[in-house]
C-alpha cells in the first residue's frame, strides 16, 4: 500500500509540470505568424470587385444634350433655317437639335416662354412690342443668339393703286393667321396710318382675287425673292408700292429695297423700290448660368458659331452667306454664351461674317 502511494506522487508531479509548460507556451503560439498554407487560404478568400456603373438609360442619354428649336410654319423660311441649323450642329449624343413646326415665328415667343422642351426659337423682332405689356421683363427673359436674315415688306397692288393712301378703305390681304405678314403687316399699316379692310386668307387665293379686281393688294413679309413674283406673269400696272424708312420704324425695323435683278418682270432695269424689313432672329431663353438648360444652349452656340462656314456652302439657303455673327438685334441683349464666344474668337467671327 505504501508503495502504491509513494509511486503515484512522482506521476502527479509530472502532470502538473506538463500543465505549467503548456500554459507558458500558449502566449507564444498565438504570436507565431500563420504558415504559408494559411496565408494562401486567406488570399484565396473572395474579395469585393469594383464594377463599372450600369449604362445610362436611353431616355437619359437622348435628352441630356437635346435642344428644342421652335421654327415656324412648314411653308415658311424660318423652319427651313431651323432644319439646316440642326443638320450642321448635330453630334450624336453630344448635341441633338430638334426643329419644331409651330404656328409661325410670331407665335414662337409664346413657345419659348411657356412651351415645355423649347430652348430657342426663330422670331420676328417686332413680336416683342406686344409682349412688353404682357411680360414686362421680356427683355430679361429672352436673349438673342444670332440675327438671321431680314424679311422684306412687299406691298403688291393692282394698277389703279398709285400710292399708299389709295389703299385706305380697300381690301388688303395679310396671308394666313400666324404668318409674319399676318402679325407684322397690320402693325406696319398702323404705323403708316392706313386703315384698310384686312383679310387673312392664303396668298394664292388672294392673288387670284387681285387679278379679278376683288382685292386691292396683298402684303408679303418674307425674305426676297418670292417665287410668286419671280415666276408669275402679271398684266402691266401691277407693282410694288414704295415704303419710306423713317423714325417710326427705327425701333424694330431696318431699311431695305426690292431690286430689278430680283423681280425683272415687275421692276424696270436700273430701278429699285424702297421698303422696310423685319429682322428675323435666333433667340434663346435666358436660363440661369451653369444650369443644365443653359449648358445645352452654350454647347449649341459653340457648335453653331464654329460651324457657320458649313452653312455658307452649296446645299444650304444662300442667305447664310450674308450672316454677320456680330450683328445685333434691336430690343434684346445677346445671349451670354454667344457674347463670350465672340469675345474669345474675334478674328473667327470677322472671317465668318464676310
Amino acid at each position: 500500500m505504501r508503495q502504491v502511494i509513494s509511486g503515484g506522487a512522482p506521476t502527479a508531479k509530472r502532470g502538473v509540470l506538463r500543465l505549467l509548460v503548456l500554459a507558458a507556451l500558449v502566449p507564444l503560439l498565438t504570436t507565431i505568424p500563420p504558415s504559408s498554407t494559411d496565408a494562401q487560404a486567406q488570399r484565396a478568400a473572395p474579395r469585393q470587385v469594383r464594377r463599372d456603373p450600369p449604362p445610362e438609360k436611353p431616355q437619359v442619354t437622348m435628352n441630356a444634350w437635346t435642344v428644342g428649336l421652335a421654327g415656324g410654319l412648314l411653308e415658311g423660311a424660318p423652319i427651313r433655317f431651323a432644319s439646316e441649323i440642326a443638320r450642321v450642329v448635330d453630334d450624336g449624343d453630344k448635341l441633338h437639335v430638334l426643329p419644331v413646326v409651330t404656328r409661325g415665328p410670331t407665335e414662337n415667343v409664346n413657345s419659348l416662354l411657356y412651351l415645355r422642351g423649347i430652348d430657342a426659337a426663330i422670331i420676328n423682332s417686332d413680336a416683342l412690342e406686344e409682349y412688353k405689356s404682357q411680360v414686362p421683363d421680356i427683355q430679361q427673359r429672352l436673349a438673342y443668339v444670332l440675327n438671321l436674315f431680314p424679311s422684306e415688306l412687299h406691298i403688291f397692288v393692282r394698277p389703279e393703286i398709285q400710292s399708299l393712301s389709295d389703299l385706305a378703305g380697300k381690301k388688303v390681304n395679310f396671308n394666313n393667321l400666324g404668318t409674319a405678314a399676318a402679325y407684322s403687316g397690320p402693325l406696319i399699316f398702323s404705323r403708316l396710318g392706313l386703315d384698310v379692310e384686312k383679310t387673312f386668307i392664303p396668298h394664292q387665293v388672294a392673288l387670284e382675287q387681285m387679278r379679278k379686281g376683288e382685292m386691292a393688294a396683298v402684303v408679303f413679309i418674307t425674305s426676297k425673292p418670292i417665287d410668286a413674283f419671280v415666276r408669275g406673269r402679271w398684266e402691266p400696272g401691277f407693282k410694288f408700292l414704295p415704303v419710306p424708312y423713317d423714325k417710326k420704324f427705327e425701333d424694330f425695323y431696318l431699311p431695305a429695297s426690292l431690286e430689278a435683278s430680283e423681280y425683272p418682270n415687275l421692276i424696270k432695269p436700273g430701278e429699285r423700290v424702297t421698303t422696310i424689313a423685319v429682322p428675323t432672329a435666333l433667340v434663346a431663353f435666358n436660363f440661369p448660368a451653369k444650369s443644365n438648360r443653359y449648358e445645352r444652349l452654350a454647347r449649341f452656340v459653340e457648335y453653331l458659331f464654329s460651324r457657320i462656314d458649313k452653312l455658307q456652302q452649296p446645299g444650304f439657303d444662300p442667305k447664310w452667306k450674308a450672316i454677320n455673327l456680330a450683328a445685333t438685334v434691336p430690343g434684346l441683349a445677346r445671349f451670354p454664351a454667344a457674347q463670350a464666344w465672340l469675345d474669345r474668337e474675334p478674328r473667327a467671327a470677322a472671317n465668318r461674317s464676310q
